[in-house]
C-alpha cells in the first residue's frame, strides 16, 4: 500500500475513536500504528504489502499491550475536578414512602429513584436525608 494510505487509515481510526465510537482507546493505538507504518513508507523504506501488514499488526499489539492500560487509567480512571457528593443532602419525598420501598423523586433537576433504607416510613412532603447513592438510586432515611 502507498504510505499515504496508511496515514488516511490511521486518521480515520483516530477520528472514529475520538468522535463517533467509544472503543476504550483501542482504535487510538490502531490508528497510531497505521500512521507509524505510513511514516516508514514516507521515509523512503519500500516494504512489500505483507511486511507492512505484519509491521502494522506487531505495532498495534505492542502499543495496546504496553500503553493502553496506563493511558486509559490516566484519562478516564479518575474524576475531573471536584466531585460533589450527594451524601447528607436532602430530597423531598412527594408521597408516603414505606421502609424498603422505592419511588421516583425529583433531585437536582432530574428524576431519581429513592429507596427508603430506614426502619420508619417517610411521610409525604417531608425531606429525607440521602444516606448513599447506588447508580441512579438514592438510598434515603427519615430523620
Amino acid at each position: 500500500m502507498a504510505w499515504w494510505t496508511w496515514f488516511v487509515v490511521g486518521t480515520l481510526l483516530l477520528g472514529i475513536e475520538l468522535f463517533a465510537v467509544d472503543a476504550q482507546f483501542f482504535l487510538i493505538f490502531l490508528g497510531a500504528s497505521a500512521m507509524m507504518v505510513g511514516l516508514v513508507g514516507a521515509l523512503g523504506i519500500d516494504l512489500p504489502n505483507w511486511t507492512q501488514w505484519v509491521l502494522f499488526a506487531v505495532l498495534a499489539v505492542v502499543t495496546i499491550v504496553s500503553f493502553r492500560g496506563q493511558v486509559y487509567a490516566k484519562l478516564r480512571g479518575r474524576p475531573l475536578g471536584k466531585v460533589d457528593s450527594d451524601v447528607d443532602q436532602r430530597v423531598r419525598i412527594p408521597q408516603d414512602l414505606a421502609p424498603g420501598k422505592s419511588m421516583r423523586v425529583e433531585y437536582r433537576g432530574s428524576g431519581w429513584t429513592a429507596m427508603n433504607v430506614g426502619a420508619s416510613a417517610i411521610p409525604a412532603g417531608e425531606d429525607a436525608r440521602i444516606e448513599s447513592v447506588d447508580g441512579l438510586t438514592l438510598n434515603v432515611r427519615h430523620n
